[in-house]
């Protein structure tokens, strides 16, 4: 893998981003996306071709992202993750795909792609593109491999104002459920629900913050005001990279979760739909497989550029597989709608101390 500081390198092309955009805002292309995903290293055939970045604009999660859209934001492409895909489609926010237009959509990972769930009528509406996990991630020297073998180290008074969760109603409760026993959460009961939200409950009390992205985790982190976390790829991704003593346990008793996240095409979209497939073919190129995997600790969706990768790189950043990973993983993905709204409610209440 190369050995530059991704920051830095994210700085010099958000630096050159800038100043493009400066010359030339893109109001043909309108993009709706988590903070950091306009990195212009994702988007290099893009700009080639076009002389510029499209405009983004941001949310902090996919709650507040489905309101906004619900309520009459237009934006042309918008960037969920798999558990909200379908509650996306019978709401009417996104609109199917012409898969003609998307240059390697045979390239896709047909696991991801093929997700009945992500489609309707015969017709696909959502592009697999980032994949990651969620994992139990410690300072090394705090704490020991043995301190985090169990995910009930969450709930330890003993760790009261060191942990950080993600603000996220979905990584939440891959993390509640793990600690209950449950790895199935579509099939998962009600009753099974409740425990998954009292395990969270005693998770709250010992939380000193929740952390709405990697930036802001890895502040907590290197700050020393926290020592343990329920992670993405990210956080430990780069703070290894740059010499913090951090290590992603995937491994627990009770095992860790992943995810897929992709772009759907806005049903009010009222830009350039050559553009929006411009920018997806961008995003399904090798080399960004290749830049997200090497700099941000992610997965991608393009499975011919991923199995050119080796296990020993993909394990430096924390995507390893194995029998006994993969037996242990909580996938996020679609869960019935009567769960889904129940979680979300839920873990606004938890938040609050509720």
């Amino acid at each position: 893998m190369k050995k530059l500081m991704r920051t830095a390198l994210v700085a010099v092309g958000a630096m050159s981003l800038a100043s493009s955009s400066a010359l030339a805002q893109d109001s043909e292309l309108i993009i709706f996306d988590w903070a950091g995903s306009d990195d212009p290293e994702f988007l290099t055939a893009y700009t080639a071709k076009h002389g510029h970045s499209p405009t983004f604009t941001y949310f902090g999660d996919e709650e507040e992202a489905f309101q906004k859209l619900r309520t009459g934001f237009r934006t042309d492409a918008v960037h969920p993750c798999s558990q909200s895909v379908p509650r996306w489609i019978e709401a009417g926010l996104i609109a199917p795909l012409d898969t003609s237009r998307i240059d390697r959509w045979d390239e896709v990972n047909k696991a991801f792609r093929d997700i009945p769930a992500f489609q309707k009528d015969g017709e696909y509406y959502f592009v697999p593109v980032d994949w990651g996990n969620t994992a139990t991630t410690y300072n090394t020297e705090l704490l020991s491999e043995a301190d985090v073998q169990s995910l009930q180290a969450f709930a330890d008074p003993k760790h009261r104002g060191r942990i950080s969760l993600p603000d996220n109603v979905d990584d939440a409760y891959a993390l509640g459920f793990l600690a209950v026993g449950v790895k199935d959460w579509a099939n998962a009961s009600m009753d099974e629900f409740q425990q998954a939200s009292d395990f969270l409950r005693k998770v709250n009390e010992n939380v000193r913050d929740y952390w709405s992205d990697g930036a802001s985790l890895a502040q907590l982190m290197q700050s020393g005001e926290v020592y343990l976390a329920w992670a993405w790829n990210e956080t430990f991704s780069t703070m290894s990279y740059e010499g913090f003593p951090i290590a992603m346990k995937r491994d627990t008793d009770e095992g860790s979760s992943s995810w897929v996240c992709g772009y759907a095409k806005s049903a009010n979209a009222p830009g350039s739909e050559d553009k929006f497939y411009d920018f997806i073919n961008a995003w399904l190129e090798p080399s960004t497989a290749d830049y997200i995997v090497t700099w941000w600790g992610y997965g991608h969706s393009n499975e011919v550029a991923m199995s050119g990768m080796s296990n020993e790189d993909l394990a430096a950043v924390g995507l390893e597989s194995s029998e006994k990973l993969r037996d242990g993983t909580l996938w996020q993905g679609p869960v019935p709608a009567v769960l889904r709204e129940a979680m979300i409610a839920e873990f606004e209440n938890i938040k609050a101390g509720f």
